[in-house]
């Protein structure tokens, strides 16, 4: 990783940061290989079991969480390094992985900024933020996944408007329509996310991780595929050693001890 991503461990969270302030923390080569490269580390990490996506706004006039593309990257002929092999734009926005990843917002996140919360498994987001696809006011297309993924977030009449018209959803209207999991003060997005970390983190891993498999693919398959998966999801939990402690904690009145496996 470079300067401009950084990562730290707090206990069972990798916390991401994006840190580009000085260029509206834009994703140029850099950032993108970064992100790619932090979140290889918490998948790696067995010690890691939920990530935080944020960014640095320190010195912005207007904070913003991600501006989307570099266009001067762009403008340079440097398209192609603003997505990775594994995770697409950003090193993130179709990267597979196991672990959800939560996004603090607190500042705009617009055009491929936008797509990177759309990617991410929960929001929190400050008052202060708005979320949006702003390309068709450039003659471009939200070509990292927003064109579906916002739909899908706070349905197909406000995605529509937001996609057309290119004005962003304020954050409050965000978390009326579904995007926003958790709305808090100016500046404490992150500190939030953190709570949210820790009470996933208070749950069994596997348990969580398998979980998170079906209701993503809640959207895209039909109830059939969606009870063969939450079968093998059951399949593979019971079978671990976290329920036999899960169970044992139970009765025993005491918190669990989860292993992770």
């Amino acid at each position: 990783m470079s300067d401009v991503v950084t990562f730290e461990a707090r206990e069972r969270v990798g916390i991401i940061t994006l840190n580009r302030p000085e260029a509206r923390n834009a994703v140029n080569g850099d950032v993108a290989r970064g992100v790619e490269a932090a979140i290889d580390q918490l998948e790696d990490d067995d010690s890691l079991w939920v990530g935080i996506i944020t960014a640095n706004t320190e010195g912005q006039e207007r904070p913003v969480f991600c501006a989307g593309a570099d266009l001067k990257a762009i403008n340079s002929g440097q398209a192609g390094d603003l997505a990775t092999a594994k995770g697409g734009f950003g090193g993130f926005v179709y990267r597979e992985r196991k672990k959800p990843i939560i996004v603090a917002v607190d500042g705009l996140a617009t055009a491929g900024g936008c797509e990177i919360v759309l990617a991410a498994d929960l929001v929190v987001a400050s008052e202060r933020s708005a979320f949006g696809l702003a390309e068709a006011k450039r003659n471009l297309v939200a070509g990292a996944g927003g064109l579906f993924r916002l739909p899908r977030a706070i349905g197909q009449a406000a995605a529509m408007e937001a996609i057309l018209t290119g004005e962003p959803i304020p954050a409050k209207r965000a978390y009326d329509l579904g995007l926003v999991s958790r709305l808090t003060p100016a500046g404490e997005a992150l500190a939030e996310a953190e709570r949210l970390a820790g009470q996933i983190t208070a749950c069994a891993p596997l348990a969580v991780w398998e979980s998170r498999k079906v209701v993503l693919a809640a959207f895209t398959k039909d109830d059939d595929e969606l009870i063969d998966m939450t079968n093998k999801a059951f399949g593979v939990v019971l079978g671990s050693e976290d329920t036999k402690e899960g169970l044992e904690a139970f009765i025993e009145k005491r918190q669990p001890n989860w292993k992770g496996r």
